[in-house]
């Protein structure tokens, strides 16, 4: 089983969103990521200068994770909406 743990800055921008949409979050990170065999496979492999993170896709949101195989630790680097989750740096 792995742990999903979140960064403060994605602790706080889960907060900040409505609460039907950071229970969906939630609820997806509990259900689908940490009671995985393996987190990758329901992600996708993120390019360019977020080389090395994964993202999920939940909705119109993304979160970007790095997915630490040592530790069998999912750690929730930054969560937004699809529109602006990639201008900012994780």
């Amino acid at each position: 089983m792995w742990r999903v743990e979140l960064l403060e800055g994605a602790r706080c921008k889960l907060a900040r969103l409505d609460p039907t949409t950071a229970q969906r979050i939630a609820r997806f990170l509990r259900e689908r990521i940490a009671t995985g065999e393996d987190p990758r496979r329901m992600g996708k492999p993120l390019i360019g200068r977020l080389a090395g993170y994964w993202r999920y896709q939940v909705g119109d949101f993304r979160v970007i994770c790095h997915v630490d195989d040592e530790r069998l630790l999912v750690l929730v680097v930054s969560l937004g909406h699809r529109r602006e989750i990639y201008r900012e740096r994780p």
